[in-house]
This record gives C-alpha cells, structure tokens and sequence, in this order.
C-alpha cells in the first residue's frame, strides 16, 4: 500500500502529540512543520509557558470531560514508567470559597468547585479536604493524586518519540492551508493538513476562525519548593486573576500563578501582577517561604503566555480548503496538555476516516 502523506502545522502540544499517534500508523509520511519548535520561547507559541498538569474543568458529560479522561491514563503511565518524560506525581488540593461560584471565572471553574467533581472517579486518592485543613476562607476542598509536567523536558521529549518514529519536522512560517499542503519532506503533495497552530488559526489563510481569542496569562517561575500542587476558585483582586502553584519535575522550579485575561494579547510583563501573584501563592501555600513573606522567593524568571481559546469550543473535524483535506486541532485554552491525548486521538480518527485504506485489486 503506498504511504500517505501528511502534514501537521504546529508543534506546541496538540500538533505534537497528534503527530506521535499518527506515526504509530505505519502507513503514514508525517511532516510536522512550525514556526517555533520545542525549546523556543514566544509569545506566539503557547506551550512552553503552561504549568502544565492534569487539573480538569470540562462538564461533566461532555465531550471535553471525555478528552480529560482519555489523557489521564497516558499521562499517568508517563509519570509512572518514564520519568525522562518530565511528568512527575504531586498531591494536590483544591480550595474553593462560596462567593466565587456566581463569578464569572467561577462558572468557567464549576467543576473544580463542585464538593464531588466527575474526575472524582479517574485520579487516584481522591478525598474531601478536613475543615481543619481549609481554614476559614474556604467553604469546601478536596484532594487527589495528579501529576505536573516540566514544558522544558516535556515537549523536546515528544518531538524525540516523533523523530524515533520517522516523523519529519522543517521550519516554515506558512500562511495558508495551501502552502502547508507543498512542504511534504518528500517533495510531493500532502494528501491531508493537520491543522493545530493554536490561536494562530485566527490569521492562518483558508481557516481564519474568528472564535479565536487569547486568554493571558501571566506567571512567575521559583526554585522556591513545596511539593504540592493547589489553586484557590477565586481571588479579592477581581475576576480576571487567579491563584494556583505547581512545582515541575525534574528540577524544573515551582511555578505561580497568576491571570485569566480574555482579550488581552500584552506580551509584557505586568509587575503589580507579578507581585500580587507571588502575595496570593505564599499566602495559599505558606510552606514555599517557611512562612516568610515574598522576599524571600528566589524568581527564576517572568513569564507570559496566550491560552488559545476558542468561542463555543475546541475545534475538531474535518473539511477540504481549496481542493485540500484538513483536520483540524485547535481551541484548547487553557487545558491543552490535559486534553491532548484525548483530542490528539479524536483527530486521528478523523484522518482516517479521510485517508480511508483502499482495498487492492
């Protein structure tokens, strides 16, 4: 059977993973081509700067809630049997406050606020949090086993499990579906486009979807330790800030956050924000200080990214743009990495059924 060709336009998460599950199809010629690469850093390319773990906020019942749960098992077995993955297990706890559930970022959170959330059932130890354990400020918590992922180890890794698998990967900064379609490695036209360049689907020629929109989000990185992951639902310093802090694996800092600002593409720093984010992580997890104040977080750097966020939903389906068949993979805000292989999986079924194998005269 002669192989098909395909080319995937991204190489944040979604386009990556894609490209690894395609690759385990021996009948398939995968370029992946991108702009950013694993190892850049740019606004433009949102995957370095996530947390990233395994912290769900679909609906129960929804296609998103069924992604979540696909991706936990891998993600699990990563964590579990290979640590050169940079995926590592942390106890993690939830704090919600009553107040926050009419929220606007708390109806997008409704999940995570719930006493007994749908993921209950998927990560391991799952337990209500003690009122000794909440405090005063909190209304109800719980806690479970989940894991944060280290982008810097994460993403070269994935890119290695494509190489190993043949994948091709070029630079290019393509501007329409079109072009994407002439850059196959093998000199000939791709018989299908894999399109996942995140919120660069906005300009990207042929697709153009104007439900895309960037949520900023803004971080502080610390060597400062505290081997436990947690967020609050909500912050007193309005609706567009949260709080939340993960420490990486393999050494890769504990990172604080930080801020849900639909519509914002600023690529700077905003240092009142810097310094609110690192007040509200001491005071929700004293033990990354000792209990002393922000003075005393050693900052590895700033950083800034655009979650890409798509209006209605996550983009997932397939159709032909000027004579080419395209998947698309696009729209995961904030939960890219704990959606991936769910989504990742979804598309490649919807490549096949493009590229479905001709039976031989």
């Amino acid at each position: 059977m002669a192989n098909e060709r395909i080319v995937v336009v991204g190489a944040g998460v979604a386009g990556l993973t894609t490209a690894l599950l395609l690759a385990k199809e021996s009948r398939y010629q995968i370029t992946v081509a991108a702009k950013h690469m694993p190892g850049d850093y740019d606004i433009e390319y949102a995957s370095p700067w996530a947390g990233a773990n395994f912290w769900p906020i679909s609906e129960a019942g929804t296609e998103a809630a069924e992604w979540d749960k696909t991706t936990w098992p891998e993600l699990e077995d990563l964590a579990r049997h290979h640590p050169e993955a940079g995926v590592h297990f942390q106890d993690t706890a939830i704090y919600n406050r009553t107040k926050d559930v009419n929220s606007n970022l708390g109806r997008y959170l409704a999940e995570k606020l719930k006493a007994e959330p749908w993921y209950k059932d998927v990560v391991p130890n799952f337990r209500q949090l003690s009122r000794e354990q909440l405090g005063t400020q909190y209304s109800n918590g719980h806690a479970f086993t989940s894991v944060c992922i280290n982008t810097a180890i994460y993403l070269p890794w994935l890119a290695s499990q494509c190489l190993f698998k043949g994948v091709v990967f070029k630079r290019a900064n393509l501007k329409h579906v079109r072009d994407a379609s002439v850059i196959h490695h093998t000199g000939q036209k791709a018989d299908l486009v894999v399109n996942c360049t995140g919120l660069s689907s906005l300009k990207f020629g042929g697709v153009e979807d104007q439900n895309m929109m960037p949520i900023r989000g803004q971080t502080v990185l610390v060597r400062n330790e505290a081997n436990i992951m947690c967020s609050s639902s909500g912050t007193d310093d309005g609706e567009e800030e949260v709080c939340y802090l993960m420490q990486r694996a393999a050494g890769g800092g504990t990172l604080l956050g930080g801020s849900y600002q639909r519509g914002n593409w600023d690529s700077q720093l905003d240092p009142n924000l810097a310094i609110r984010i690192m007040k509200r992580a001491v005071e929700l997890c004293p033990a990354l200080t000792d209990g002393k104040g922000i003075e005393h977080l050693d900052i590895i750097r700033h950083g800034v990214g655009l979650r890409p966020y798509r209006q209605g939903s996550t983009r997932i389906e397939k159709e032909r743009i000027d004579g080419v068949w395209t998947v698309h993979n696009y729209g995961h805000g904030g939960f890219g990495y704990q959606a991936s292989y769910g989504c990742a999986k979804k598309a490649v079924k919807l490549v096949g059924e493009v590229l479905t194998p001709r039976s031989s005269l």
